[in-house]
């Protein structure tokens, strides 16, 4: 059986301080380089542990490492997802065209200044630390706004769009101002992408 290949931080598709003044060059540093190579590093680190175990017959030593994996691989999922759900508004961020996500939005929330209102209502009802998601549900054809606490990724819907609402996302720009965070962001929200994955979750 050959070695797996290991879980790599994926490069940011554009420079720290590209996303200012929305997020900060200091936070996405501290955000990218610290805090996601910390889920990498945790996602190896108990694959290798869970994959000796096993090797070994040793199940029950399997299951306790079960939470740890999937705290870090949510967390490696979900912010390998967010980095690409960013954009500089140089490059189009924060600007949604006409297209299948502009015409489900009107459809399903009313517009998209309703689908932010909404969408920032349910970031603002997360205790503790969690994530927020504008998910597509296969069966309904519909988007839902739904939030997961800590680092669980989305699993009932295909994930649109997703925000990150820990501290660490946003503590060293807006202190406990949260709220301003969660409207400032969508000055930055990759709508293009955002587009793409509901064109190819429809498919």
């Amino acid at each position: 059986m050959g070695v797996r290949a290991k879980h790599t931080l994926p490069e940011l598709p554009y420079s720290y301080g590209a996303l200012e003044p929305a997020i900060s060059g200091q936070i996405m540093e501290v955000h990218h380089a610290k805090h996601h190579q910390t889920y990498v590093n945790g996602l190896n680190n108990f694959e290798t542990q869970t994959a000796e175990a096993l090797a070994k017959g040793d199940v029950k030593k399997a299951i306790s490492l079960q939470r740890g994996l999937n705290f870090n691989g949510g967390g490696h999922i979900n912010h390998s997802l967010f980095w690409k759900n960013l954009a500089p508004t140089s490059q189009g961020g924060g600007q949604l065209d006409s297209g299948e996500l502009r015409t489900a939005i009107d459809r399903d929330f009313g517009g998209l200044e309703e689908m932010k209102s909404k969408f920032n209502a349910a970031l603002a009802g997360i205790q503790g630390s969690g994530w927020g998601w504008l998910g597509y549900h296969a069966e309904s054809g519909r988007l839902d706004i739904i939030t997961t606490a800590n680092q669980d990724p989305l699993v009932s819907h295909t994930p649109i769009i997703g925000v990150d609402a820990w501290e660490h996302a946003f503590y060293l720009q807006y202190k406990n101002d949260k709220a301003t965070y969660f409207k400032n962001i969508w000055n930055v929200i990759n709508f293009e992408e955002a587009e793409k994955r509901l064109v190819a979750a429809k498919q």
